[in-house]
């Protein structure tokens, strides 16, 4: 445990395995009604008048895609807010955020970046805990999705530099691989999230002095982690929220209206793609097969506007 700069209490990351999944899914689906709220092993090669950032966004999803397909989620973050950033207590003094710890990465047989799982593990991550408690993927999906996390309107999700964070998110949901293209993708994406999403690294891009990563722009708004380690998704969910809501603060007068709206549901790497999308209106589909059959639980809206903070490795 932490302190909590925001409150001066503490955070406790809640670490989710196979044995207390529903537990856990039970306290998130409970926090939500007043909480409105590994690596990579194939990059694009680019010269030297070029940088990542001008990649058409059917490049960057070709590689994004070729990634998620060939390599399994280790962890999921996330952190429950409401709009002034205030973490769910349960009737404690202390915040609550999520760690998921998955089981489907086998470091001994799964393909992987060396350099990237050896980082991992001088950050703590234990890979034989994960193998032998950790959820398996499809039991995760069976269970989150009659959760009330997804297909609701009444959330709004942020993340960091999140195409990698939503690519794994939703072939987590639908059990397969990435749609073949952007636009399909983006579609999907715009279904299950209805499409309130944040992309923290997008809406920098015009905020004038911030850039880089995220513990370079959480520096840059003097916010400090709380808790745990960089690379631990559970800590770095909480960092991008702290991070947001000094940007928020900082750069949009503390609110959702005031010129922060127009980034909704842009994807940093998919903008231009993202942002015709937003243009057409989104008819209702049937979700893919493996979704037909899960009910999605309704929630009344709470006093304050539900955000899900998400990070992933």
């Amino acid at each position: 445990m932490n302190p909590d700069p925001n409150n001066g209490k503490q955070v406790i990351v809640r670490e989710v395995w196979a044995s207390n999944l529903h537990t856990e899914l039970s306290l998130i689906q409970s926090a939500m009604p007043s909480f409105k709220f590994p690596g990579t092993i194939f990059t694009p090669k680019v010269d030297d008048k070029r940088s990542y950032s001008e990649l058409s966004p059917s490049t960057n999803y070709s590689f994004m895609k070729a990634n998620v397909d060939a390599l399994n989620i280790i962890q999921l973050g996330l952190a429950l807010s409401d709009s002034n950033g205030n973490l769910p207590k349960f009737g404690t003094q202390n915040g609550h955020i999520w760690q998921f710890n998955f089981s489907d990465f086998d470091v001994d047989r799964d393909r992987h970046n060396v350099e990237f799982i050896q980082l991992l593990k001088k950050q703590g991550m234990d890979f034989l805990r994960n193998k032998k408690e950790g959820v398996r993927s499809g039991i995760f999906r069976d269970c989150v999705l009659k959760s009330g996390l997804f297909f609701n309107s009444g959330l709004t999700w942020i993340t960091f530099h999140g195409t990698y964070d939503f690519g794994y998110l939703i072939k987590l949901l639908i059990g397969s691989e990435l749609p073949p293209n952007v636009h399909m993708f983006s579609h999907l994406v715009a279904q299950i999230f209805e499409p309130k999403i944040y992309d923290m690294k997008h809406v920098m891009k015009f905020c004038n002095g911030l850039y880089g990563g995220l513990e370079k722009v959480a520096k840059t708004l003097n916010v400090d982690r709380v808790t745990g380690k960089s690379h631990q998704a559970g800590s770095d969910s909480l960092l991008t929220l702290q991070a947001f809501m000094k940007l928020k603060d900082v750069y949009f007068d503390g609110n959702y209206y005031s010129g922060l709206e127009r980034f909704q549901g842009i994807i940093y790497g998919f903008e231009e793609v993202n942002t015709m999308m937003m243009m057409i209106p989104i008819i209702p589909k049937r979700p893919p097969s493996s979704l037909l059959v899960i009910p999605t639980p309704t929630y009344s809206p709470g006093l304050l506007h539900p955000v899900v903070f998400m990070s992933r490795y």
